[in-house]
């Protein structure tokens, strides 16, 4: 190795050292001006992103800290399906990515189930993955329907609103003859749209719906504040929920170090610990983060235990594996669980999902 190459490792090493140091001596990292932290424009994830602002500010309370909205394609564009901007990374991640490497701002805010898990941005790290919330997918009914009439003929003569390729493969095997629909929207946005009735608009023109029932990530429900609309939740077993969903991830310049040791502060090392897991079984599968793949994991002591499938469109082909190690060795779970998923064919199924 060259001297320059070892010089280069040993100030990354020595300045990652720094960073541990400080954490643990509770040092304040180097003051900035101002903290601003990348965000999309949604209702949910301002509401997650005040959260972070307001961690950081618990460890200093003067820390001036503010927001960049941006409104990217994805929340620009809501009648194409997410395909066409590169999946929920192009459509609602990458634009607010560009804002960190431009230098714009400190950091990112993420929901870790809209990011890509079969890439990686150079010059980005994931910094701070923050307490998991409910990893579950809930059921919201228009008004006046009722989960009895949902169920009566396995869904029958109703519409299900989602853009999930998951949660519509899962939903086939709960409501076998319900007609899935194209419905796109944030949270907030999806729920006006199925009480007053409003049909989803295609990207050839044509219009799709009404919806009579739309499926929502459990935790996104009471970030909006409509955790009372909830009329049924699945059980993970029921409904393998999607990779890092639960988990805001925050990130940031990779050499950015007074930031990384800010974030260093919120990282919740239970959460990084399954979503490295999670994570990693999307990028052996080679997955986008729109894909019918579904990884959860769980901490048991220092034992982790995962879960994850990869689903055909109608639900009728489901291949899921199941394992477990030692918590140390999340990447080395998913992994394993990932080759066992290809060995039965989830490649197929999956390259299948992109045409």
């Amino acid at each position: 190795m060259s001297q320059a190459v070892s010089q280069i490792l040993l100030t990354s090493h020595d300045r990652l050292a720094h960073v541990m140091r400080s954490i643990r001596q509770g040092a304040p990292p180097t003051s900035m001006a101002r903290f601003i932290i990348a965000t999309r424009k949604s209702t949910m994830a301002l509401a997650q992103t005040h959260r972070v602002a307001e961690l950081l500010r618990g460890h200093e309370p003067d820390l001036d800290v503010a927001l960049a909205e941006t409104k990217p394609r994805g929340d620009r564009d809501q009648v194409s399906k997410l395909d066409r901007h590169g999946g929920k990374g192009g459509a609602f991640v990458a634009e607010i990515r560009a804002d960190v490497l431009a230098g714009r701002s400190q950091c990112a805010m993420h929901s870790l189930k809209d990011m890509p898990g079969n890439e990686e941005v150079p010059g980005l790290v994931i910094a701070a993955y923050l307490k998991r919330e409910d990893a579950t997918d809930s059921l919201v009914l228009r008004p006046g329907l009722t989960m009895e009439a949902l169920q009566a003929d396995g869904g029958a003569g109703f519409r299900l609103g989602t853009n999930s390729l998951r949660r519509a493969a899962f939903a086939r095997t709960v409501f076998p003859n319900i007609e899935i629909i194209h419905f796109r929207g944030a949270a907030d946005t999806r729920i006006q749209k199925l009480d007053a009735g409003t049909p989803q608009k295609m990207p050839d023109g044509s219009e799709t719906g009404p919806a009579d029932a739309i499926m929502l990530a459990t935790s996104g429900m009471g970030r909006v504040g409509a955790a009372h609309r909830i009329d049924y939740t699945f059980g993970v077993d029921a409904m393998l929920p999607a990779v890092g969903q639960g988990i805001v991830a925050v990130e940031c310049a990779e050499t950015d170090w007074p930031t990384r040791e800010r974030l260093a502060r919120l990282d919740d090392a239970d959460a990084r610990c399954c979503a490295l897991a999670e994570r990693e079984v999307l990028w052996v599968l080679d997955g986008h983060c729109n894909s019918p793949i579904a990884a959860h994991a769980t901490l048991h002591g220092e034992t982790i235990r995962m879960t994850a499938a990869v689903m055909s469109h109608d639900g009728e082909t489901i291949v899921t594996e199941t394992g477990e190690t030692e918590r140390d060795y999340p990447r080395e779970l998913g992994r394993r669980i990932a080759l066992a998923l290809l060995a039965r064919g989830a490649d197929r199924l999956i390259a299948d999902s992109r045409v």
